[in-house]
């Protein structure tokens, strides 16, 4: 996999380690430039969180070595972005029928 330049993962973690550090692990690697960790739903035990990875040539695995070395696993990935620049996704129609 070469190129990625932008990862979205919906994550379920535990409640520790934190956002706050789950973050910092994951911008210590190399061609990370930036991580954004938003809870969307917490319950007793985990959290629900989406994080966004940008950077240049993200290396997948290390991400992914990163995330489950916290206990947390990937629920899906929902966006990838590639290439020698970032695309500004378009609105289609599609987009008004997930928003409504």
């Amino acid at each position: 996999m070469g190129d990625l330049r932008l990862v979205v993962l919906d994550i379920l973690k535990p409640h520790q380690p934190s956002i706050l550090e789950l973050a910092s692990a994951l911008s210590e690697i190399r061609t990370v430039n930036g991580v954004d960790i938003s809870v969307y739903e917490i319950d007793s035990k985990v959290e629900n969180v989406k994080v966004t990875i940008k950077g240049t040539d993200i290396n997948f695995e290390k991400i992914k070595k990163v995330i489950d070395d916290t206990g947390a696993s990937i629920h899906s990935i929902d966006k990838v972005s590639a290439g020698k620049e970032l695309v500004d996704e378009p609105h289609t129609h599609q987009d008004d029928h997930i928003h409504n």
